[in-house]
């Protein structure tokens, strides 16, 4: 069993280190064309769903975690950008990610990373605005963010590559889990007690996962190759799409710093609408 597991890790780990590596790399060297202060101006000023649309491409090339994010929600909040334009970015930059979504596609195919991009994209819009309609920008705390510059960066190899490494650092340690935990699952255990227990169309799975999810730091990163083998192993697209985003979208570290800037009421309503998009992403997974 730990030769199979063993073999599995290594095929795993190269095949997801190299479309990482040259992923990333990629996206830092194309930074250095992208306006962000244009788009903060856009975002402040446009019609709400131009704005809407120019904060989900900040999102995209915006490669965040959940945690730092909000940094960067603070910042737009400080340049008074509508409520609901800030919503949306801080429930799409974390799921967003262009190296995950590549990722994605790589192992659990194109259709699969399209509706996914697709789903999130549309739930953070239709989610950010229903915040905003329901007054929920009077639950935001005055608060100054201190320490956040914006990109400012040159188009040069070298900084793409130290900022590769540096993402590497900080992200690739959490793949390698990731790697090894799926390979472990596809040499450890049995192919029928995933397919019995957690295959199928049970429709309860879907929101049991989301709530798993919620209270985890699990990066995009580490769950690519878990979700690889899971399926494989016969575990349904739904519940695992749910988990991915919930664990994405949210966690106790994320939520301790939201405390520091949004009233409890804001924050429940934050955890609740994470909920609710990875679960209605999940059902809506299960007819793809």
């Amino acid at each position: 069993m730990w030769s199979e597991v063993f073999h599995s890790f290594l095929s795993i780990a190269l095949e997801l280190t190299l479309l990482f590596i040259g992923i990333s790399f990629l996206i830092n060297l194309l930074q250095a064309f992208i306006p962000y202060k244009k788009m903060e101006r856009v975002m402040e000023k446009s019609h709400p769903l131009v704005s809407a649309f120019v904060a989900l491409g900040f999102a995209f090339i915006t490669p965040f975690c959940s945690c730092s994010t909000i940094p960067v929600v603070v910042n737009l909040l400080n340049k008074k950008v509508r409520f609901g334009i800030v919503m949306i970015f801080l429930f799409s930059s974390p799921v967003l990610d262009p190296t995950i979504i590549t990722l994605m596609m790589a192992v659990l195919g194109v259709k699969v990373a399209f509706a996914y991009t697709v789903i999130t994209s549309l739930l953070s819009v239709i989610i950010g605005f229903a915040l905003e309609k329901f007054g929920f920008e009077e639950q935001i705390k005055n608060v100054v963010v201190k320490g956040y510059q914006e990109p400012d960066k040159k188009f040069q190899l070298k900084a793409a590559f130290i900022e590769t490494l540096q993402l590497m650092k900080s992200v690739y340690p959490y793949l390698l889990i990731g790697a090894f935990i799926g390979a472990f699952i596809h040499g450890a255990v049995p192919t029928s007690w995933i397919s019995t227990f957690l295959g199928g169309d049970k429709w309860w799975l879907v929101p049991i996962a989301a709530i798993i999810g919620i209270p985890l730091y699990i990066r995009l990163s580490t769950m690519i190759p878990i979700s690889q083998i899971m399926i494989a192993k016969g575990m349904a697209l739904g519940p695992v799409m749910a988990l991915m985003i919930s664990s994405a979208g949210a966690s106790l570290p994320e939520l301790t710093l939201l405390n520091s800037i949004f009233k409890k009421k804001l924050v429940f309503a934050f955890v609740g609408s994470v909920f609710t998009m990875s679960t209605i992403s999940g059902f809506l997974f299960y007819i793809i």
